[in-house]
């Protein structure tokens, strides 16, 4: 069978906010913070569970979330141990014969800052929160992706550089979604992180469709 990669990123470390916010929604494992974490997505949808049955047999990884939309399936595995969400990953890619190369680069839809926000405003992104308050003063970030799934990553960055508070993440769908809130300069650091997280995975994909002799897509 022909698979499309839409996303394929591994996540050392998932900070604390993100990993609570997976388990708000989750139905399977919740992840425990700092654990590492896989977030895969191909098409065919549901497809994803042949990948997930991979991924369970071949290590001792936990799933976390799985979503199956009309043309895209995603998986999330994770475990404490780095080693064994790196193997899930491998499994997957030996039996489907896929590699890094493979995956689509990320494009930005949205990428803005929106400085002292005003209470009214703050009062709207919170009742479209599922993580913490925007506060009035507040700055908030937001960060549109098509693939959704790697808005993971560009959150986990984020949170990593700045004291920050994650609002909202939806990284699945047609196209993806993340909301951060902080103070003005601790926004300006976890967006830049946010970002060069994103340009720097597409500059290795690059890296490895060159040295595979593919294509770009």
């Amino acid at each position: 069978m022909e698979f499309e990669l839409r996303t394929y990123t591994f996540l050392d470390s998932l900070q604390p906010q993100l990993a609570q916010f997976i388990a708000k929604d989750n139905r399977v494992y919740d992840p425990r913070e700092y654990d590492a974490a896989l977030f895969l997505e191909i098409a065919p949808a549901m497809e994803i569970h042949t990948m997930i049955d991979m991924a369970l047999k071949a290590t001792n990884v936990y799933l976390g979330s799985v979503v199956t939309e009309r043309q895209f399936g995603l998986l999330q595995v994770h475990h404490p141990d780095q080693g064994e969400v790196k193997e899930a990953g491998n499994a997957i890619l030996g039996a489907t014969k896929l590699s890094i190369a493979d995956r689509a680069e990320v494009k930005l839809l949205t990428n803005k800052i929106i400085r002292g926000v005003e209470q009214d405003h703050a009062i709207s992104f919170t009742g479209m929160a599922k993580g913490n308050m925007v506060l009035g003063g507040e700055s908030v970030f937001i960060l549109e992706s098509n693939p959704a799934a790697y808005l993971a990553i560009a959150c986990n960055e984020g949170l990593k550089a700045a004291n920050i508070k994650l609002i909202n993440i939806k990284p699945y769908g047609a196209s993806g979604r993340l909301i951060l809130s902080g103070t003005e300069s601790e926004i300006d650091s976890a967006a830049e992180a946010a970002v060069n997280t994103l340009d720097m995975l597409n500059a290795e994909t690059r890296k490895e469709r060159e040295r595979s002799g593919r294509n770009s897509q």
